[in-house]
């Protein structure tokens, strides 16, 4: 091969040596761009913001999506806000509550609409489903020519001012479902949010914490002692009554012991929807059917135990059918009805693993307890 001058190679090295170092510095700069931080300067022109940006206080208000708050105090009734979130083809809102509860606050919601067109409107959250969330209206009294949204380096902007001597310190804030249509003129509605969190904000300190759902402690109890009753201990003392009959009479009093501590866990569960439903007002109705199923069909077990005919009665084969149908029968629905409650609380996938990991195994064990009995047989 022919080797090339050394005089002739370095003009090209040193245009290659440059490029390489520009193409990296854009593409610092593009992935600087692309976030925001409160380490960073608001520099998106004055263009954008009509108030000044120079004094804001910044906080990260909700780091898993992302959620950056700026504000301060602009006069003696008047406040400045710019919220930043990531720009995920759908809505962000910000909500201001008296109770730290969704239902009663007014909010501030912001979207691009496919057409590139920024819109930003005032909402009452009057209840939980969206004909319940009303366009203009509510209670804060936000400054017209002050508000403003953009879209910047794949983030959204939303900036308003509000006349308020001290605005509230729980705020809520929202992510729109990308799955969902943006809303439309002329009803605005606003469909149902992907996720949303709610915190408190000390404005002097500038310290926030995240306020807890209401009655969280309680939604706890309903679905740990649904799941343990009807769910866990139910299932199990089935167990023992089918693989278990050759230890006579211990079987019947184990037997006997799990479905009633099954059942007290149950009914106490029951009880917990019972008054979750009663303080919340929550549209679960399937849910609610359910579980008052379960509790028809337990109570009817208790009762078939009471009149349960001598094992040499003619009338024993047709109580054993019964017994057996709605036993199992109850605890198909409490399986649907855990993993529908799961569903409808958010809680996660955490608690669908846990739960699916016990169905599991109590599969495998009934797989292999049936094979040993079919053999012996």
């Amino acid at each position: 091969m022919m080797k090339l001058p050394t005089n002739i190679l370095l003009p090209f090295l040193l245009i290659l040596t440059c490029y390489n170092h520009h193409v990296s510095h854009m593409m610092i700069h593009a992935q600087t761009q692309s976030a925001d931080s409160c380490n960073s300067n608001l520099n998106l022109g004055n263009e954008e913001i009509t108030f000044d940006t120079n004094s804001l206080n910044c906080i990260p208000v909700w780091s898993s999506e992302d959620f950056i708050l700026r504000y301060s105090q602009a006069g003696p009734n008047l406040w400045s806000f710019v919220l930043s979130a990531p720009n995920t083809n759908s809505y962000i809102a910000m909500g201001f509550s008296p109770n730290g509860r969704m239902v009663g606050s007014s909010a501030i919601v912001g979207w691009m609409a496919t057409d590139g067109s920024a819109n930003m409107k005032r909402y009452l959250l009057g209840g939980q489903t969206p004909a319940q969330v009303l366009p203009d209206q509510g209670d804060l009294q936000i400054v017209g020519n002050t508000s403003s949204l953009f879209s910047s380096s794949s983030r959204l902007y939303m900036a308003f001012q509000l006349v308020t001597n001290q605005p509230s310190q729980r705020l809520l804030y929202a992510v729109g479902d990308s799955s969902n249509p943006l809303p439309q003129a002329p009803s605005f509605r606003l469909t149902q949010h992907r996720t949303e969190t709610a915190t408190r904000l000390n404005y002097a300190s500038g310290q926030g914490t995240r306020i807890k759902a209401p009655y969280s402690n309680l939604k706890r109890a309903h679905g740990i002692l649904n799941m343990l009753g009807w769910g866990i201990l139910i299932p199990i003392g089935v167990l023992v009554a089918r693989y278990l009959k050759h230890l006579d009479p211990l079987w019947f009093y184990a037997h006997s012991g799990i479905q009633s501590l099954g059942f007290i866990f149950g009914l106490s569960g029951v009880i917990a929807g019972f008054v979750l439903d009663n303080r919340l007002d929550a549209k679960v109705g399937k849910h609610k059917g359910l579980g008052i199923t379960i509790l028809v069909y337990g109570c009817l077990q208790i009762l078939a135990l009471l009149a349960r005919p001598s094992i040499d009665a003619k009338t024993r084969k047709y109580w054993n059918w019964y017994h057996y149908s709605v036993g199992r029968i109850m605890i198909v629905t409490a399986i649907v009805n855990i993993f529908y409650g799961i569903h409808l609380a958010k809680a996660g996938s955490s608690w669908n693993a846990g739960y699916g990991v016990f169905l599991g195994i109590y599969v495998i064990t009934v797989l292999v307890l049936e094979i040993r009995m079919c053999k012996k047989k």
